[in-house]
């Protein structure tokens, strides 16, 4: 007899994804999920092998969008940046001003994805990801997690001319540190004076640039 498939796992993740930021990560089963979609559990069990197979999912999926509208922000700013190419100084705001762009995503983010938004960036990511996460899962998870490094990097070649451990640090500060300082924990992520003061913030960090 062939085992059951899930025809579309975005049903499945969407429902999870709800659970998840409506009741936390305990309101996610598989019972819930197929309650929720219709599906049935042997088909979320074949498709996803555990409920912390569906968490991470979720997450990786949220994860995804978020480096995806981060990474649209920054390319958004390359005509700029290639315009001004010929000009130092020129060329420097272009680079500030891609990292302020990435600097607002979690509001652009929140924007496109309101419950994606919230299961990234405000569940505890030790809360969905448990030690049984399935191991493909947690590959892909870490190579999502990659993703964000490697664009501050490039950042950092851009605003600097350099991608050393220092100059990441200082973005970081910018696109980890002050977003969720300014705009995640004060729940603030919609509101347009926030959004000023962490560009405000983040040019004055990048002002002071990387230790030599």
């Amino acid at each position: 007899m062939p085992r059951p498939r899930i025809h579309d796992p975005d049903t499945a993740l969407d429902a999870a994804e709800s659970l998840a930021v409506r009741g936390g990560p305990a309101a996610v089963t598989i019972r819930a999920v197929a309650a929720a979609t219709g599906m049935s559990n042997g088909a979320l069990y074949h498709s996803f092998g555990s409920r912390s197979g569906v968490l991470g999912r979720a997450w990786l999926r949220a994860a995804r969008r978020f480096v995806a509208v981060q990474n649209e922000l920054v390319d958004a700013r390359s005509d700029a940046e290639d315009s001004a190419a010929e000009d130092d100084a020129a060329g420097l705001d272009a680079a500030t001003e891609a990292i302020v762009a990435a600097a607002e995503a979690p509001s652009v983010f929140a924007e496109r994805f309101p419950d994606s938004s919230r299961l990234l960036l405000t569940v505890s990511r030790e809360q969905l990801l448990g030690e049984d996460l399935p191991e493909d899962v947690a590959a892909d998870v870490r190579t999502a997690e990659r993703a964000l490094i490697d664009l501050m990097a490039r950042l950092a070649q851009r605003r600097w001319g350099r991608r050393d451990r220092r100059a990441v640090e200082v973005l970081t500060t910018c696109l980890v540190d002050l977003p969720t300082a300014i705009l995640i924990h004060r729940d603030r992520i919609a509101e347009p004076f926030a959004r000023e003061q962490l560009r405000a913030a983040v040019r004055a960090v990048l002002a002071v640039g990387p230790p030599p």
